[in-house]
């Protein structure tokens, strides 16, 4: 059920009951997985780079690049180590001490599904801990991939981690403990996306989290710490299991968000200081490294900028995922609600009018319906992977006027109950806009998984009816996996 609005909360108190996230207490994210490391030809694949420091000298620590066999490097606090106390395959291996770097000062455009690193600790000297980064804009910004790695062996290792991005990468694996102890790196290799470890189903997620989603009782957020969405979740989606609950991340889409991680996507937010552009390539977030953008509920207008961005990143291939409410649904008091603000993008852009052949109604409907699309049982939303859609539910919620003059690909999928099945009273549609695909639904009801940011009142959604056989198939639909 929905998020309580603010005029319909003495309504509806007999009807629902609140349901807080119970927080779990000293998360602690799982090691990444390592296995005794064995240097095997079969792994040297035409869709792998692999670094093995058998090319370059570079016998001081001070901070240099070197030509390795894959590019350029820079090692800081770091040589190439060919003693006998050097850990290696080979001839040599990477030596790191104190809080030194490795650094690629190159990118892959291929991207990168998995990677694995072996390590080993140097000689005689104590246990020490690294971790791996990546920077999808040539070096100006950089993530963690995965958590922490503890070295304590003088026997190589490797250590994998799990990235599934596309595009251009580059790595930079930092020593944390910043101690003199020393650790060995080698053999690097960096597994294509669309290679190895399902890379090429792995797609990348985008959550809004810019235009004001957690605006008075609102929490439309994967994960918010502190109450402010951050842009990667935490703890780290590596961590995720089949078993991981969704109270691991705080909001009431975080389910939405660990479902997608589970099936081994890529989930981020854009958070509030996020800037919301398409072909930027300074914009560590810009929505070209993106398969689907989801904005669900916003309460801020799309600038003009964001207008373009948000339309060209669908006609050059994105999924967009738009969610709106009821009319008079304002939660910051600007003047604006999620229906105003979808409208407003589809007829004043500056590109298109109505480009995706839909608007969104100013109404207030509650009700259950199953008038699902019929005629076609091989619809990918309605009956996708993640199995068939028979109802869904709306707790004031708008609907939708199709116009197939506008966009003849426009579809309606679910209706109100008792409703022809035509361009009016639509509660759900799709429709592609150049290389790209939109899904529309027009109430944050059925997502919200009851679960959220305390001093919030929510309601579970989520697992009721078939809400998420619906939005996970829209989900896959939008990122062309179905």
């Amino acid at each position: 059920m929905k998020i309580l609005k603010p005029m319909m909360v003495i309504a509806m108190a007999v009807t629902f009951y609140s349901c807080k996230k119970t927080m779990q207490a000293e998360l602690t994210p799982v090691a990444v997985s390592t296995q005794q490391f064995t240097k095997s030809a079969s792994a040297l694949t035409a869709s792998a780079s692999t670094e093995n420091f058998e090319t370059g000298t570079k016998t001081s620590y001070t901070a240099a690049d070197v030509t390795l066999t894959t590019g350029i490097w820079n090692l800081n606090d770091a040589l190439l180590g060919n003693t006998a106390a050097d850990v290696k395959t080979g001839t040599q291996s990477a030596r790191v001490r104190n809080s030194g770097k490795l650094t690629m000062k190159f990118d892959l455009s291929t991207g990168a599904s998995t990677v694995t690193i072996a390590h080993a600790k140097y000689s005689a000297d104590a246990a020490t801990t690294w971790q791996l980064w990546y920077s999808i804009n040539s070096g100006a910004t950089y993530v963690q991939s995965g958590a922490t790695v503890s070295t304590a062996s003088t026997t190589l290792a490797t250590a994998t981690f799990t990235l599934n991005i596309s595009g251009n990468i580059r790595l930079e694996i930092r020593k944390t403990d910043g101690t003199a102890n020393r650790i060995n790196f080698d053999n690097i290799v960096i597994n294509s996306f669309g290679s190895g470890g399902g890379g090429g189903t792995a797609k990348k997620f985008l959550f809004d989290a810019k235009h004001a989603e957690t605006a008075g009782n609102a929490d439309w957020v994967i994960d918010e710490d502190n109450s402010i969405p951050q842009r990667t979740p935490t703890p780290l989606q590596s961590t995720i299991t089949s078993s991981t609950p969704e109270t691991y991340w705080t909001g009431a889409i975080s389910s939405w968000g660990i479902a997608l991680a589970k099936q081994g996507h890529t989930v981020e937010t854009l958070p509030a200081t996020g800037i919301l552009t398409y072909g930027n390539i300074s914009n560590a977030q810009d929505l070209s490294n993106y398969n689907v953008l989801v904005v669900d509920e916003p309460n801020i207008l799309f600038t003009a900028v964001e207008k373009t961005a948000i339309i060209n990143f669908v006609n050059n291939g994105g999924g967009l995922f738009m969610i709106s409410d009821h009319t008079m649904s304002d939660r910051n008091n600007d003047g604006f609600d999620s229906p105003a603000i979808w409208n407003d993008l589809m007829t004043n852009n500056g590109i298109a009018n109505n480009p995706f052949g839909f608007s969104i109604d100013l109404t207030n409907i509650v009700q259950l319906t199953g008038n699902v699309l019929t005629g076609n049982s091989t619809n990918p939303i309605l009956h996708g992977t993640q199995g068939n859609v028979t109802q869904l539910d709306f707790h004031n919620g708008a609907t939708l006027t199709l116009n197939a003059t506008a966009n003849a690909t426009v579809q309606g999928l679910i209706w109100e109950t008792g409703v022809a099945q035509n361009n009016l009273n639509v509660m759900s549609a799709s429709c592609t806009y150049g290389q790209g695909r939109v899904y529309v639904v027009t109430d944050s009801s059925p997502m919200d998984d009851g679960t959220g940011a305390a001093g919030n009142t929510l309601f579970n959604g989520w697992t009721t009816y078939s809400h998420i056989p619906l939005f996970m198939n829209a989900s896959l639909w939008l990122a062309k996996l179905q």
